[in-house]
């Protein structure tokens, strides 16, 4: 048997990550197993469209590396892959089991609604429904006579056709992720398969649609675990094979408990979309992770990560590596908690990962845009000592000082302050010292540079913290960064010399 596998999203909003790691383990599973992964929109609620939502959905997808082998885009044998192109077909699959006595048409208004349920609490049911007991006292083809039936339908009247759910029956089907799931059917109620609007509800058009496309394995998030039962006699009532289930857990809040959400995003200063989304409606703008400066690669890593493990200690993880381990069957159970600063950490590590020279390029374009221009060899030498401290590519931007002459102290109130903290008179002596030093070595290579300094540092008597804080800000500005030894033999001879006479001359002022 082929795996066919199907992510189908509504596009009633920007794809949240948790919509993104259902699709992701979709993928894998579908690539694990030789099979197909397809894309269907589910958009049966033209109520809830929102323009931009279906091209969101696709664009989000290709940045992380999941393009669907079939699909609304590329079609296929399946075709279409709207479900809103597909309506048509709904309805006589929705007579087919009326005609069955699997299905009713049931011709009850709001009002009729309304005061069935009302009848309900007033006699102490907490949760009304219509179901096995309260539709023999509705208005339903089940009650009304076959003429009656007949006439109503004839005469064009307002119905809908809801699943006929037997009574005293145990529903019972293994998920892969949570093992044997036993429902009774009267915690069933009649839902709705076909509205009077003609078109049909999410219920029927997926079991349908997913019968028609073959799909194999449902996998898909724990909120539609409640309806599984439901899809269960669907498939019974059809008389057809269903698929398996496996039901994925929730990605819950960084702190507290429940699911992880927009707001938590916002309150906590993270993004929860894949990209930027900008409300076609409000105009209210939300960030993306790919705005942000996130590699898709380390987005997937950390998304794969976010309810499942490979049994092993290995945390980076290329797409490749994670098909070849992904196993359905290592699928937590519970939440995962979503952490932030994790998810930085993997964008840290791909992007140490990056080629020196695309990194370099990178620098070199974010240079450009505020007016500071460099060559690329430059460029891509600062990028490999400014990497192994960034975590977004925007980040090397901290080192202007390697590729921009001239001392970093001057208009530099944050370093000039941090100096005067730290400045003692006889690190003067130390500097002076250290500058005859350096015009003695012929080669100015980070290893020189750094025996140079320990020389003078070993003659003068002080300790390196003394003096080392005061270089890194004298030639860096900054007291974080990489080492200054390598920075220095960056820079040159000719830079690191002028750019501590600068210290000495501004500090030779607090003496």
């Amino acid at each position: 048997m082929s795996v066919r596998v199907r992510f189908a999203p509504s596009p009633t909003g920007p794809l949240h990550l948790g919509g993104v790691r259902t699709a992701l383990y979709n993928y894998l599973f579908a690539r694990k197993h030789g099979g197909q992964f397809l894309l269907r929109i589910e958009d049966t609620d033209q109520g809830r469209f929102v323009p931009g939502a279906e091209d969101y959905i696709r664009e989000a997808l290709a940045w992380c590396g999941m393009v669907p082998d079939e699909g609304p885009w590329n079609g296929g044998p399946h075709a279409p892959y709207r479900q809103s192109e597909r309506k048509d077909l709904y309805r006589t699959y929705a007579e087919q089991l009326v005609a069955n006595e699997k299905a009713y048409y049931a011709f009850d208004t709001p009002e009729e609604l309304d005061a069935m349920r009302d009848r309900l609490k007033a006699a102490g049911v907490a949760a009304p429904a219509y179901n096995a007991v309260t539709r023999e006292h509705m208005r339903n083809s089940l009650t009304l006579s076959a003429t009656e039936t007949k006439e109503r339908l004839d005469r064009g009247d307002d119905h809908v056709i809801r699943l006929k759910v037997p009574r005293n029956a145990e529903v019972r089907f293994e998920d892969i992720i949570r093992g044997w799931v036993v429902v009774h059917s009267t915690n069933i109620d009649d839902k709705v398969l076909f509205k009077g609007d003609g078109m049909p509800t999410y219920h029927l058009a997926n079991i349908v649609d997913d019968h028609l496309m073959g799909i194999t394995h449902v996998v898909r998030g724990e909120e539609w675990l409640p309806s599984a039962p439901l899809h269960v006699l669907l498939y019974e009532a059809f008389g057809w094979e269903r698929p398996a289930f496996a039901h994925l857990p929730l990605i819950l809040k960084p702190d507290g408990n429940g699911k992880l959400s927009k707001r938590d995003g916002d309150r906590l200063g993270f993004p929860v979309f894949p990209l930027d989304w900008t409300d076609p409606v409000t105009g209210e703008r939300s960030s993306g992770y790919r705005e942000r400066g996130y590699y898709p690669e380390a987005f997937v890593n950390m998304l794969a990560l976010l309810g499942w493990n490979p049994g092993t200690e290995q945390e980076i993880m290329s797409m490749e590596e994670l098909t070849g381990l992904f196993d359905l069957a290592r699928v937590h159970k519970g939440g995962a908690k979503f952490d932030p600063e994790k998810t930085k950490w993997f964008n840290q590590q791909y992007l140490r990962m990056r080629p020196n020279e695309e990194l370099g390029e990178h620098f070199k374009a974010s240079l450009a845009k505020i007016g500071v221009e460099c060559t690329v060899e430059m460029a891509t030498a600062a990028a490999a000592l400014l990497k192994e401290r960034a975590t977004f590519p925007d980040d090397m931007l901290e080192g202007i000082y390697l590729v921009k002459s001239g001392s970093p102290l001057k208009d530099n109130a944050e370093a000039l302050a941090e100096l005067r903290k730290r400045w003692k008179p006889e690190a003067a002596a130390f500097f002076s010292s250290f500058l005859q030093a350096m015009d003695d070595t012929s080669d100015f290579s980070a290893h020189d540079v750094e025996t140079c300094f320990q020389s003078v540092l070993a003659a003068s008597g002080l300790k390196i913290g003394q003096v080392m804080p005061v270089y890194r800000l004298f030639v860096a500005g900054r007291m974080q960064g990489p080492g200054m030894f390598e920075v220095s033999a960056l820079l040159g001879k000719t830079e690191v010399g002028a750019r501590l006479r600068t210290g000495l001359e501004i500090s030779a002022e607090w003496v």
